[in-house]
């Protein structure tokens, strides 16, 4: 936490904001002064109208004040306390100069809500030694009980500061000290909201890194921390004062750039990449068009950072309606293998750890292409979900899973609970929670023994269509996992407000709990809690003993990974069970 710099409150609209209450009842409260007082005459007079002047101000601040720059709340916070001490000054007893002297406790929390320390410590000094003089000089307050009231209106800006600086470090990354996902997305709804009424434009981008995972692969983690850092003090100092850059996760960065058109980003940021070359990056970038939500604009920036990395790596890219696709062809013939049934569905076991019986499997579509070969899951996924394949895509995957359970249940008596990924494309379509409901009642499978797999990247606090459509999903009997969970932000908060029954742990997780104490502990704590919220957890990608000994060791309910079963065609799979259970307990 660094208690030096401003806090991430103090945006315009929240500094006006802030400024406009605290003159709205300083007003309010001096009109009350001077009621309850015994004051006449001059003094009465100059009262009012200073309280007038505050709720004055307080309309001027609440209307204009978002456009001011930074340095210009200066004056109203030092004008306020100028106004405190006058009020003191003309308080006609002991009672009502302490009440009007405290009034500068708005002063100093607005310094301390919206200044780097320097220059919310100067405020408080200024603030607090002209209150203590005028209450000396007023002459029926002693000087004991002015230090005594300063005393304690420092002590709450101290704990107020310290609370807002750290309830901000929630929206930042540890290792870069940039925003992460949570800031990016709070500091983008606040420019859309604000460039709604100025109308100034606003470009997105989204940087990758290339060749990330052979940094950590030959150089190790550190290596690629020290490169994360590299590129985020090199580009904060080198970006215009006003842009927003976050570690996006992983290896990804996003930006935000108020103020730049389309075009005059991809210039600054080419010119960025040229002068930074030692990190190699991939750029997405995306205008802001009328009607753009968040969701669209970073939709948009990431089709261009897929064009970006098409085109060879290293490059600019502008998203734009005149771009070519690079994988038209590519989404031509998807649509054409989902026509024609030709993308068969695989199935992987999940164990349960405590008995090693195969208790459900996740459904994983596979595409042969007729000329490629087999194309990677990550590959098609993204190309049906940029073109608009992937409701098709997944009702198809479901509907061939469902069926191939029922048979299996039909032949050998085994029920196996399934388990499908969800894109959050689907779940903003409306019409999914129904189609879902046709395709369990045609293929007689029961929605007691599906888990939709979501990740919590795609339940956005702007996705309340998706979360309404697990919450109605949920009420036809399914359950729904959170997948991924330790990677990015993995809030535990969330998990109190998503409808979410399964956690599976992300195998990156996995991989090093065995290599490391604290990341072992950590997913006990992770199971412990889970188990606590009446949640089950599934552990991702075991490949070994001493994985599934482990976790078996702390009480994880179920596994998944190549230790119990690669994904494998129906037949595969009904031969593995007939012959063992894949696992024996331990």
């Amino acid at each position: 936490m660094n208690l030096l710099r401003a806090p991430e409150v103090a945006t315009p609209r929240a500094m006006a904001a802030m400024v406009a209450a605290f003159y709205l009842v300083g007003g309010v409260a001096g009109l009350l002064l001077t009621w309850g007082g015994h004051g006449q005459g001059t003094a009465r007079t100059v009262m009012v109208g200073m309280s007038l002047s505050a709720l004055l101000s307080a309309l001027v601040v609440a209307r204009w004040g978002s456009r001011w720059d930074r340095n210009v709340f200066h004056l109203p916070i030092g004008s306020a306390a100028l106004l405190v001490d006058i009020a003191v000054l003309l308080a006609p007893d002991a009672g009502t100069a302490v009440a009007a002297a405290a009034l500068v406790a708005f002063t100093v929390m607005d310094a301390v809500l919206l200044f780097t320390l320097y220059v919310a410590a100067a405020h408080v000094l200024v603030g607090l030694a002209g209150v203590t003089i005028a209450l000396t000089v007023q002459g029926d307050v002693s000087l004991a009980t002015a230090l005594a009231l300063d005393s304690v209106i420092v002590a709450l800006a101290v704990a107020t500061r310290v609370l807002v600086l750290r309830a901000a470090d929630a929206g930042r990354d540890p290792l870069t000290g940039l925003a992460n996902r949570r800031g990016f997305d709070e500091a983008l709804q606040h420019l859309l909201a604000d460039l709604s009424r100025s109308r100034e434009p606003l470009s997105a981008a989204l940087l990758d890194l290339d060749h990330f995972k052979a940094i950590n692969d030959t150089r190790g983690h550190e290596a690629g921390d020290q490169v994360l850092r590299r590129v985020a003090d090199e580009w904060t100092r080198a970006l215009p004062p006003r842009a927003v850059l976050a570690r996006h996760g992983g290896d990804e960065f996003a930006l935000l750039l108020p103020g730049f058109a389309g075009p005059a980003a991809l210039e600054l940021l080419r010119r960025l990449c040229a002068d930074h070359s030692a990190v190699r990056l991939s750029v997405g970038v995306a205008e802001r068009r009328v009607g753009d939500g968040a969701a669209q604009l970073m939709r948009r920036a990431d089709q261009a950072l897929y064009a970006a990395k098409a085109a060879g790596r290293g490059r600019c890219e502008l998203d734009s309606e005149g771009v070519a696709d690079p994988d038209q062809e590519l989404a031509r013939d998807l649509a054409s293998a989902l026509a024609f049934g030709e993308l068969a569905v695989h199935l992987q076991p999940i164990v349960e750890l405590c008995s090693g019986t195969v208790v459900g499997v996740e459904a994983l579509a596979r595409w042969t292409h007729s000329r490629r070969g087999p194309v990677a899951p990550d590959v098609f996924i993204a190309v049906a979900e940029r073109h608009g394949l992937i409701g098709a895509l997944g009702e198809q995957v479901l509907t061939a899973a469902c069926t191939q359970l029922a048979a299996l249940h039909r032949d050998t008596g085994r029920r196996l609970r399934l388990g499908v990924n969800v894109s959050g494309l689907q779940l903003s379509d409306p019409g999914y929670p129904a189609r879902v409901a046709a395709v369990l009642a045609e293929t007689g499978w029961p929605a007691g023994e599906v888990v939709l797999e979501v990740t919590e990247s795609l339940l956005e606090a702007d996705s309340a269509v998706a979360v309404a459509a697990l919450h109605t999903l949920r009420a036809l009997g399914i359950r729904v996992a959170l997948d991924d969970f330790g990677t990015g932000y993995s809030s535990f908060s969330r998990l109190d407000t998503l409808p979410v029954d399964v956690l599976k742990v992300d195998s990156s997780f996995i991989a090093t709990t065995t290599s490391s104490v604290r990341r072992a502990q950590m997913l006990r704590s992770i199971v412990d809690l889970a188990q606590a919220l009446g949640m089950d957890v599934v552990a991702e990608g075991v490949e070994t003993a001493e994985h599934d000994a482990l976790l078996r060791g702390i009480g994880c309910t179920f596994g998944q990974g190549w230790l119990y079963g690669r994904p494998m065609p129906l037949a595969q799979l009904a031969s593995t069970l007939a012959a063992r259970p894949l696992v024996k307990a331990g």
